[in-house]
């Protein structure tokens, strides 16, 4: 399924409508089809503005959210970012059209797989998709110019803030995973790290271990 014309203009005005303004952003949001990340049931439905149910009990989150938390990030091309919560695979694949090298992490293996499949087809070459614990961070590649968390932590993650460079930037959901979360832009400085909240969102949960698959 590919967006014709008329379903990309009123995709692209959603995501300016709720705030996405970046050129670059919404360069790589166009680019980067969604219907490639929904299976089944729900493919039909790419194009809406709204959370969509993938594999694991998992979602892909809203277009406008991931507009939203990749402005925030301020990725640049010299960048190495890292993701956690890899999901469809769709937030990296928008990342990998704005950063140098994207790493990006998933407790499910399943997800991983899948969205390796797509990455492939894509020919999103400079992505690292990786099983593992993303609680942990990955300390084999740190530091990280850029970390985003697709899932909501109660406080943002010390491992992972150790692995942020200073004056790098970190974009994390924290709250209670049954309540309305918010969004933390997490800027880490030469003495410590500053908090900037963008606005209420609401995501899955942040876990430790690995899933069940």
């Amino acid at each position: 399924m590919t967006l014709d014309a008329e379903a990309k203009m009123q995709f692209l005005f959603a995501l300016r409508s709720r705030g996405v303004m970046d050129k670059r952003v919404l360069e790589a949001m166009e680019k980067i089809d969604r219907g490639a990340f929904v299976k089944g049931l729900f493919a039909e439905r790419a194009y809406e503005d709204m959370p969509l149910p993938i594999a694991c009990g998992q979602t892909i989150s809203q277009p406008s959210i991931v507009g939203l938390m990749t402005q925030a990030l301020q990725v640049d091309p010299r960048h190495k970012v890292l993701e956690i919560g890899t999901g469809s695979g769709y937030q990296a694949a928008i990342l990998s059209q704005l950063a140098r090298r994207v790493y990006t992490m998933d407790r499910h293996k399943r997800l991983v797989t899948e969205a390796q499949a797509v990455f492939d087809a894509l020919d999103l070459a400079n992505i690292t998709a990786i099983a593992s614990d993303g609680t942990r961070g990955l300390p084999e590649q740190a530091p990280f110019d850029r970390i985003l968390i697709t899932a909501a932590a109660e406080d943002p993650p010390g491992p992972l803030l150790a692995e942020l460079k200073v004056g790098g930037i970190m974009v994390v959901p924290v709250g209670q995973s049954d309540a309305v979360q918010a969004l933390i832009k997490v800027t880490r400085t030469e003495t410590g790290f500053d908090y900037d909240e963008l606005r209420q969102v609401r995501f899955v949960p942040l876990v430790e271990g690995m899933g069940a698959d």
